[in-house]
């Protein structure tokens, strides 16, 4: 890849990571989201030409209108982006280009998908190419806020009678090992994601004095509670088809009784469901609904007993327990230690998509083109996405972002030092070309 191509591609992120999209809760204002509209008008003159444009709040969809009738396809990304806190080594929304990578906040969640997939569609008209059916792009401006755009959006186009061959947004990327022993670079690909809810859990009391307590006082019952949960029985692990076609890919490129055992993950399910969590904290993730404790409060005074304690819960339920019984069994469990649980936000069930589609083996072959030498596996995404949502208009709604990183740029997603390698560029465009082209060739 020539340098120039590299580094032409690298300034023009550069510039969207400049932009201080940061999305909090209960925000109102959108100016700085209305001003990345402008710049992304700037950087891609000749999609925003050829697309009808139509804003939701901050959020875009954009259609590329096709020549023929047929299902269209629909690419996403968000460009809100979630706080930069910390000592970072290049400043977070600098866009920095050092040691031969790009910095920033937005690098690989998910301003870079979106640049990739705009990009890719800015070279297409410039070239000529026009597509048979339509092609849509769509990005939201809240993903990181529970996807309130993404969810206006499909019922906009529920509304309208469409539907999508095609979804593909945000998700797994391509990594090298990504189970300890399966040597090589896979391409992990979702077809779902696990449910998300929130959850508060309160226990309440008289009060009273710290020099006199009673047994079992509001913040003891709760830790009672979390320590309960945190043993791990309260929800039944399962390998679903989908974990056991992944286990079956990664088998392949592994050696030693591990390849067995994988590549016959039913016969061995008893003996999976306890071994994945101890090699793979994220595989064993997808085989069971989980719950993490992330905010506690209790009484305002060192002193004081609290007349009420209460911890939030973000649980994400797997598709074989679903939302409504995962939050019955934990209700159930928490009333044993006289706390009343509540449900913060409305649980909504994204299925899986099949990974035997024309969708999924698409997503494969543009991989394939991309990326030489990688493997494609489907897996079921532990984190939330704003396809989900998508789901209500397209029966295919796969997640995966076509960079290839290292263990430690995973960890910098919502983490410290975020950036991506500049060689990673060239071949995201290639695979969102490659996308565009035969999806939409009619």
């Amino acid at each position: 890849m020539p340098d120039t191509r590299m580094m032409e591609y690298a300034e023009t992120l550069a510039r969207l990571i400049r932009a201080k999209t940061v999305s909090r809760r209960g925000q109102t204002g959108k100016t700085e989201f209305y001003r990345f509209h402008d710049l992304l008008r700037e950087c891609f003159p000749h999609v925003f030409a050829v697309c009808t444009y139509e804003d939701f709040g901050g959020s875009f969809l954009l259609r590329w209108q096709g020549s023929e009738e047929g299902e269209p396809i629909l690419l996403m990304n968000h460009h809100d982006v979630v706080e930069a806190n910390g000592a970072w080594t290049h400043p977070p929304f600098a866009g920095e280009i050092a040691g031969g990578k790009l910095w920033g906040r937005g690098t690989l969640d998910t301003k870079g998908g979106l640049w990739a997939m705009l990009q890719a569609a800015e070279e297409l008209v410039v070239e000529g190419f026009s597509p048979a059916r339509d092609v849509y792009f769509l990005s939201t401006c809240n993903e990181e806020q529970g996807g309130e755009g993404s969810d206006e959006i499909s019922r906009e186009l529920l509304k309208r009678g469409l539907r999508f061959s095609l979804v593909l947004d945000e998700g797994g990327m391509i990594l090298y090992e990504p189970i300890g022993g399966a040597k090589g670079n896979f391409a992990m690909v979702g077809v779902g994601e696990k449910g998300c809810v929130d959850l508060k859990f309160i226990a309440r009391s008289s009060g009273g004095h710290a020099s006199t307590p009673g047994k079992n006082t509001p913040l003891v019952r709760i830790g009672k509670f979390m320590a309960e949960v945190e043993k791990g029985k309260l929800f039944p692990a399962k390998i679903s088809p989908t974990v056991c076609e992944m286990f079956a890919r990664l088998s392949t490129a592994m050696t030693g009784p591990l390849r067995f055992v994988l590549g016959h993950a039913r016969l061995f399910e008893p003996v999976l469901v306890r071994l994945m969590p101890l090699v793979s904290g994220a595989a064993g993730a997808m085989l069971k609904t989980t719950v993490a404790f992330t905010m506690a409060s209790g009484s305002e005074g060192t002193n004081v007993l609290p007349q009420e304690a209460w911890v939030i819960g973000n649980m994400r339920y797997s598709h074989h327990q679903g939302g409504e019984a995962s939050i019955a069994a934990i209700t159930a469990l928490a009333k044993r230690y006289d706390i009343e649980t509540v449900v913060l936000d409305p649980v909504f069930d994204s299925p899986l998509s099949d990974y035997q589609s024309e969708a999924f083996a698409l997503v494969e072959r543009a991989v394939e083109t991309a990326f030489p030498g990688t493997k494609t596996t489907p897996y079921v995404m532990t984190g939330a996405s704003d396809s989900r949502y998508l789901s209500r208009v397209c029966d295919n709604c796969l997640r995966f972002t076509p960079f290839q990183i290292s263990e430690k740029q995973m960890e910098s997603i919502h983490g410290i030092d975020e950036n991506v390698d500049l060689s990673a560029l060239a071949p995201a465009v290639d695979f969102y070309r490659y996308l565009i082209t035969e999806a939409a060739h009619g």
